[in-house]
């Protein structure tokens, strides 16, 4: 058995910028910085930042590009690809990338509005938050002298 899965939490380096495949396919590619922080041998704090390139496909990469900026947290669950090229030069060239299969955006910012910010002035203000209030979680009580639990008293 075969797997090939990557999840990342990390920020954006720049702003994404959607593209269209000659298909009318859209498409989009930025890239996240994670980082990893510890403490060595003598004790002192160390922290080491890693560069991963995204390609986004279909109705995600236009979300990707809708509401991502520079600096936003993002959750990437997909897959790993390399390609290759020969450059200009005649230099085979390889690269390799995250297809995202999957991503969720991170918390936006205070203030930053719908949309990212990007074309803010030709934006609606955003509606104001409707409050749900919490689901409450039924609870099975088993202290009934052997009261049987049935399938629909599960909250699961």
């Amino acid at each position: 058995m075969n797997l090939n899965k990557v999840f990342i939490i990390g920020r954006v380096t720049a702003d994404p910028q959607l593209r269209n495949t000659a298909g009318g396919q859209a498409v989009t590619s930025f890239g996240v910085a994670t980082n990893r922080v510890w403490t060595d041998k003598s004790g002192a704090k160390q922290e080491s930042t890693e560069f991963h390139n995204i390609v986004v496909w279909g109705r995600q990469a236009e979300i990707a590009t809708q509401f991502l900026t520079k600096g936003s947290t993002v959750l990437i669950e997909g897959r790993l690809q390399t390609r290759s090229w020969t450059d200009k030069n005649g230099q085979q060239r390889k690269t390799t990338e995250i297809i995202s299969e999957r991503l969720q955006l991170g918390p936006r910012p205070v203030g930053s509005g719908q949309g990212g910010g990007r074309g803010a002035s030709t934006q609606a203000a955003p509606p104001e938050e409707i409050v749900t209030p919490a689901e409450e979680i039924p609870t099975v009580n088993l202290d009934d002298g052997g009261a049987e639990v049935k399938p629909e008293d599960l909250p699961f």
